[in-house]
Parts: C-alpha cells; sequence; structure tokens
C-alpha cells in the first residue's frame, strides 16, 4: 500500500487515512462524515504523516465540532516491506473521535 490517502468504509466504521494530502481535504472528510450522522470516525496514519492527524484532530476538536470528544488515541508501530524486500518499521497513530 503507498503513501496515497484514502478515504474509505470497513464494517460500518468510518476511517479516514491520512496521508500528503493538504490537512484541511482531511478536516473536511472528518467534519462531513459526522454530518452524515456517523457517531465515531477514526483518523489513521503512519510515519510522517502522524503530525498531520493530529492537527486534523486539534483544527476539528477546536474550531468546527468542539462537542466531540476524543474517544481514544493509540500509537504503534507497523512493519512494512519495502520494494527491495526489506522490512523496515514505521510509527503509526489511531485517533479516534466521538459525539
Amino acid at each position: 500500500m503507498s503513501e496515497e490517502t484514502k478515504t474509505k468504509q470497513e464494517n460500518s466504521e468510518n476511517i479516514i487515512y491520512v496521508g500528503k494530502k493538504p490537512t484541511m481535504n482531511y478536516v473536511l472528510a472528518v467534519v462531513t462524515q459526522f454530518n452524515n450522522g456517523m457517531p465515531e470516525v477514526t483518523i489513521k496514519a503512519r510515519g510522517n504523516a502522524i503530525s498531520r492527524a493530529v492537527d486534523v484532530k486539534e483544527i476539528v476538536l477546536n474550531k468546527f465540532l468542539p462537542d466531540l470528544k476524543e474517544k481514544a488515541m493509540k500509537t504503534s508501530s507497523e512493519e512494512l516491506v519495502n520494494e527491495d524486500g526489506t522490512k523496515s518499521k514505521v510509527s503509526a497513530i489511531l485517533i479516534t473521535l466521538a459525539k
């Protein structure tokens, strides 16, 4: 899987994958999910995109939807296989926001 950004729905759970796009694109995606009636949304990022995911959370909570709560924040490491076949560990974060 590349660093390309995706927004998709899995098992009635909304996950916003943060990548290289501008921060406000992800803020809009999170706000849209809540406006469409979702009770919780998860923001997920790996590597260099982690700081952007935290920025998205802060902008959503402080400027757009101050009534939301941060339900959970989980950090982890994921092992990825590079193009040359070597393995490397990448940090990851999962931020769950709820009404």
